[in-house]
């Protein structure tokens, strides 16, 4: 694994993973897996063999001809033998449920909706196939979602965050002793996210040959796992030369990551989780109201082009959205005040 991408490095270890769990799951599941292949990234792969795990595991419980079977063992015939009652049964059970291993489980209706999809997509490949002729899971209606407020940071909690990163003053005492060693990386990383809406798993990814400065560029790796620029400013760029600096004197790299652009303290690829964590800790320094993760720094740099621009389609394109539906969707609020705004722009009439 030493000369692949970080990206290919994940693909490999998603793949031996859904390997894993298909292990655990019927047999016949081997071709829906593979006919949906090319459709569906690794890693939502892995979510929906998590989900259907959860599926059969009810089907097991629930129905007396099923429970002395290992699930591994289940035919196809178990989905034709279910209805559009037992599918509204199972979206009740996903509300709070114990799962086989004995731990307690609740879902909201976003996460209801997220399992159901898995089913969904298992019953719609084998109806398509003809393997089986009923599809209870297309009949049932899904859970409908409430609207959530987008957390963003304004103006000033962006300067504020950035300045915390900079001076540490509104750290604690044992996170100063650890502050001024990355102060730079971190300032870097947020800057690049803030300035540039990357996805935390595209800039954890990101190499050092991915930096482009004579264009003032990354190359980044989409999720679905296309490759795509994108552009930053000359805050962004002087914050990733003076971190490069720095990053140029670290020795004795972990083997396999001495390409990776953001290092731990560890000297190895700093990690999602690592990164949801700095941001959290110095979130949490300028602001109690609001929980900003990495994604909210994403929402934050989407709401500023938006403004700046007016330009949906432009948003959607540098924030890597297939469809612009679901940057709308997001920006909504956005575009109401831009058309309430836009009453008073045409006059009908001068005034006399």
């Amino acid at each position: 694994m030493k000369n692949l991408t970080y990206s290919q490095q994940i693909n490999q270890k998603n793949i031996l993973k859904l390997r894993e769990l298909r292990g655990e799951l019927p047999k016949f599941l081997s071709s829906y897996f593979i006919g949906v292949d090319h459709v569906l990234a690794s890693r939502t792969k892995i979510a929906y063999a998590i989900d259907l795990k959860t599926f059969f595991e009810y089907i097991k419980a629930s129905n007396p001809v099923y429970r002395d079977k290992k699930i591994c063992d289940f035919e196809l015939d178990c989905l034709s033998s279910l209805t559009f009652t037992d599918m509204n049964e199972y979206m009740e059970y996903l509300k709070f449920y114990r799962t086989a291993e004995g731990k307690m489980v609740t879902n909201n209706e976003r996460a209801i909706k997220r399992k159901m999809a898995a089913v969904r997509s298992m019953y719609n490949f084998f109806h398509k196939s003809e393997a089986i002729f009923v599809n209870p899971a297309a009949q049932v209606d899904m859970p409908r979602l409430h609207d959530k407020a987008i957390v963003r940071l304004d103006v000033n909690e962006i300067a504020d965050l950035l300045d915390a990163v900079e001076s540490g003053n509104t750290l604690s005492d044992a996170q100063r002793r650890f502050h001024e060693k990355n102060k730079r990386r971190d300032l870097a990383l947020l800057t690049l996210m803030l300035g540039t809406g990357i996805r935390v798993s595209e800039c954890v990814g990101l190499d050092l040959i991915d930096l482009d400065f004579n264009n003032d560029r990354i190359k980044i790796v989409r999720k679905g796992g296309y490759e795509a620029f994108v552009y930053f400013g000359d805050e962004v760029r002087e914050a990733l030369e003076a971190y490069l600096e720095e990053r140029e004197e670290i020795e004795e790299i972990v083997p396999g990551h001495e390409n990776a652009l953001f290092l731990s303290s560890r000297k190895q690829r700093i990690t999602v989780r690592s990164v949801e964590n700095l941001v959290k800790k110095y979130a949490r320094t300028i602001t109690v109201m609001k929980n900003i993760t990495p994604h909210k720094l994403r929402s934050t740099y989407g709401t500023a082009l938006y403004q700046q621009t007016g330009d949906i389609y432009l948003v959607a394109d540098v924030l890597g959205h297939k469809d612009v539906n679901t940057t709308r969707k997001h920006y909504a609020a956005i575009e109401e005040e831009r058309r309430r705004m836009a009453k008073d722009k045409v006059i009908l009439r001068k005034d006399k």
